[in-house]
């Protein structure tokens, strides 16, 4: 009663095909594709690598600039409160 009805299905007989394989493979372009996948990745990977680098050197560069800037900070204030006793 509350099961739905689905429409009959025709049915398809199956077809099978033969495709013959009596033809000479095709030639290749010449050059295989490894090398230039090593290369790819090769690429990739230093890119990384030097991103990684630059970025690190960068994060020196600032923390050491923070620093000189607080240490000029401190300094100043001593040389300034010696000159004002």
């Amino acid at each position: 009663m509350f099961r739905p009805k689905l429409p009959d299905t025709p049915h398809v007989p199956s077809i099978t095909t033969h495709i013959p394989q009596d033809h000479a493979p095709a030639p290749s372009a010449g050059r295989p594709v490894a090398p230039f996948v090593g290369v790819g990745v090769g690429a990739v990977a230093a890119v990384v690598v030097v991103g990684v680098v630059l970025t690190a050197l960068l994060a020196a560069v600032a923390v050491s600039a923070v620093s000189v800037a607080i240490a000029a900070v401190v300094l100043r204030s001593l040389v300034n409160g010696a000159n004002k006793r």
